[in-house]
C-alpha cells in the first residue's frame, strides 16, 4: 500500500520563501541554495538574528566575578 501523497515533503526556504523538497538531494535544506544559506549565516554572525532571552554577561561582569573569586580563594 503506497502513501496517499507521493510528492516529497516541501518547506519554505527561510531566506527567500522558495519551496524546497525535504530530500537527501536538497543539499542546502531547509535553504534553497548556498546563497540563501550564507545570507542566513551572515545574519547570525552580524547579530541580526538572535535567540531571545536574558543577556549574557559582559566583560565587566566577568572581571567582577573573577576579582571576587580571587578574594574568596584560600591561600595555599
Amino acid at each position: 500500500m503506497s502513501p496517499a501523497n507521493d510528492s516529497p515533503f516541501e518547506v519554505d526556504c527561510p531566506q527567500c520563501a522558495k519551496k524546497v523538497a525535504w530530500a537527501p538531494e536538497s543539499t542546502y535544506r531547509p535553504f534553497c541554495s548556498k546563497r540563501c544559506q550564507l545570507l542566513d549565516l551572515g545574519a547570525w554572525a552580524d547579530e541580526s538574528h538572535r535567540i531571545g532571552g536574558e543577556s549574557a554577561m559582559d566583560e565587566a561582569d566577568i572581571e567582577t566575578l573573577l576579582a571576587q573569586a580571587d578574594k574568596d580563594a584560600p591561600l595555599s
